[in-house]
């Protein structure tokens, strides 16, 4: 039986309706986040660049897509969410479509640019829109649940670039299938935002608040210790992670394919996660998740360093995903809650520091990888991954819980 329009049940159904198509943009969003990791040798040897050089495409738009969180994130607040997330995707359709059609490359790292400015309009105004229609007892779940569209992302995002680097169509054939995807779900974004009732506009989010919004954010002490903590794991978790397939493709000889592959189960190791949240979070609380996905994400990169067995590597990366998304999901709860009456410039400079930092972590990364080797860049990320859990869990363990 259906529920009568405007009850309860009935806008619930919308909101969670709304949620999955939400996490369908995610999934378009994650797949070009790693899409990639697994083209860098084929994009090394068809430009006749090292795997290091290769990488400006990782880097051009991580920066960008951190940048631009300065922007959507106020104008989310002040134009509405849903709409702004709608003009993003169309724009990922365009950048991509634009990368695909780069005819050197330099022009990829500008296209590849242009595409992380858009894309920084989707999966943090979508984590901001869940804060305001989610309760926060009920926000870390559906956090969870939207999560499993960027974590098959991801994981689609780095099967295909694998497969893609040793297919004829190469770079350019994955990143106009990504086009496609994304305009296929912006249009249907675009008819449900039609539906959608202009968003209020509160005084905060008037002329001239721009910068006020993202002060006002800053000069909040919790806020400070979430945004360095994620901005830790961008560096020492996302810049690493972009070399792994490499890393695997060069030590154990496998096929991009499958070194992509097995690095792509890190994303089924996060969905195991998304669907025992509820459980986990209830059982072990988040001061303890956060210290326990500190331990998994450094022991996982020791193992990938010390371990002789290539087939080992998948499963070590299904425990990295799983370590990771108990430490990165308490982090983005947190987010969404950090500036209530500023939320989406809250998400929007928690997600310039996690890609800040990425931009930072592939820089260095790719440096060791060109001049030291991998050894260097996997040790210092199994220090950097424990340090940051054991931080902020204490963190965690010393503040008082708000009211919500």
């Amino acid at each position: 039986m259906n529920a009568e329009p405007g009850s309860p049940a009935a806008l619930e159904a919308e909101r969670d309706s709304t949620i999955v198509l939400l996490a369908c943009a995610a999934f378009f969003s994650g797949a070009a986040l790693r899409v990639c990791d697994g083209l860098l040798p084929r994009l090394a040897r068809d430009f006749t660049i090292t795997p290091g050089a290769a990488s400006q495409v990782v880097i051009s738009f991580a920066v960008a897509y951190g940048l631009m969180q300065l922007v959507f994130g106020p104008l989310g607040d002040r134009y509405g969410k849903a709409r702004l997330m709608c003009a993003a995707l169309f724009g990922c359709a365009g950048g991509a479509a634009a990368s695909a059609l780069a005819p050197g490359f330099d022009a990829l790292v500008w296209t590849r640019m242009l595409w992380g400015m858009a894309a920084a309009g989707v999966i943090p105004l979508a984590m901001a829109w869940i804060g305001d229609n989610v309760p926060y007892a009920q926000r870390q779940a559906t956090l969870a649940r939207f999560l499993t569209g960027t974590l098959s992302g991801m994981m689609a995002g780095q099967l295909a670039g694998g497969l893609f680097a040793d297919l004829a169509a190469g770079w350019r054939g994955a990143f106009f299938t990504l086009a496609v995807g994304f305009a296929l779900v912006a249009t249907l974004l675009l008819r449900r935002v039609r539906r959608m009732p202009a968003p209020a506009r509160s005084a905060s989010t008037g002329r001239g608040h721009f910068g006020r919004d993202l002060w006002s954010v800053l000069q909040v002490p919790w806020a400070r210790r979430v945004l360095l903590a994620v901005g830790a794991e961008g560096i020492f978790l996302l810049g690493p992670m972009a070399f792994l397939p490499t890393y695997l493709h060069h030590r154990h000889g496998l096929t991009l394919a499958v070194a992509s592959g097995l690095i792509a189960l890190y994303a089924v190791g996060g969905l195991v996660y998304a669907v025992s949240a509820r459980r986990l979070v209830a059982t072990l609380g988040e001061r303890r998740m956060v210290l326990l996905g500190g331990v998994l994400m450094s022991a996982t990169f020791l193992a990938l360093w010390l371990s002789p067995w290539w087939f080992a590597a998948g499963p070590i990366a299904l425990l990295m995903g799983f370590g990771t998304y108990l430490f990165h999901n308490t982090l983005q709860t947190h987010a969404t809650q950090m500036a209530p009456a500023s939320r989406g410039t809250a998400v929007a400079l928690f997600a310039f520091c996690l890609f800040a930092g990425q931009a930072l972590g592939v820089t260095l990364a790719g440096w060791s990888v060109d001049h030291l080797g991998y050894v260097p860049m996997l040790a210092a990320a199994a220090a950097g991954l424990a340090v940051a859990g054991w931080a902020f869990a204490g963190a965690l363990g010393r503040r008082v819980p708000p009211v919500h």
